[in-house]
């Protein structure tokens, strides 16, 4: 489970620009508050930092998170890099602009316990524990039917529904969405079409 001071990378097959769209757009379905700093969102690089590469983007992002039992949000900052350069792209000047290497670092935690969750499980396990004693208690048979549902309860209601939701399904849902991006903006020419019967011409000594 993620902690303060963690941190978070996702590579994106994606530009600056593109990624920072798509990081609002999974924010805004997400629920998450997402603040880019002025020099992310207006586009500017904002001089040379260490080794001569671009300043990257940067923003402030509150994320509501989900890890089994346990809710929250956690708040922290993303910033951006120019990629590295894959066995596609070779060339770092060009890796650079058509890939960002995305970092969320982790600076504050708000958790808690979900009680309704957790009374629901204590419910299921007195349940399932008479289901499994009443044999050797035969006064506890007319309430094991009883304890059966309760288990079953349980399973349904919370553990079927355990599920994890956090920086690292943010940053997977954002790449989701820029292939999603770059799949629907392909050229038109690039799909079949029908043209539709096309006429040939009668060979030698046929009639036309």
């Amino acid at each position: 489970m993620t902690a303060r001071g963690d941190t978070v990378s996702a590579e994106l097959a994606a530009g600056r620009t593109a990624a920072l769209a798509a990081i609002a757009e999974v924010a805004d379905g997400w629920g998450a508050d997402w603040r880019p700093d002025e020099a992310a969102s207006d586009g500017s690089t904002g001089g040379s930092g260490v080794g001569g590469s671009a300043d990257p983007g940067s923003g402030r992002l509150v994320l509501p998170r989900v890890a089994g039992l346990h809710r929250g949000i956690l708040v922290g900052r993303i910033q951006l890099y120019p990629g590295s350069a894959g066995e596609a792209e070779p060339d770092p000047v060009r890796a650079a602009a058509s890939r960002t290497r995305v970092v969320f670092e982790v600076e504050a935690v708000q958790d808690h316990v979900h009680l309704a969750a957790v009374v629901i499980l204590a419910l299921a396990a007195f349940g399932a524990l008479l289901t499994v004693v009443w044999p050797f208690f035969p006064s506890l048979l007319p309430v094991a039917p009883f304890g059966a549902l309760l288990a079953l309860g349980g399973w349904f209601l919370v553990v079927s529904r355990l599920q994890n939701s956090g920086p690292e399904e943010f940053f997977h849902l954002v790449e989701e969405t820029l292939a999603e991006d770059s799949t629907g903006a392909g050229p038109a020419d690039a799909r079949p079409t029908d043209t539709g019967p096309t006429e040939t011409e009668p060979a030698a000594g046929e009639p036309a």
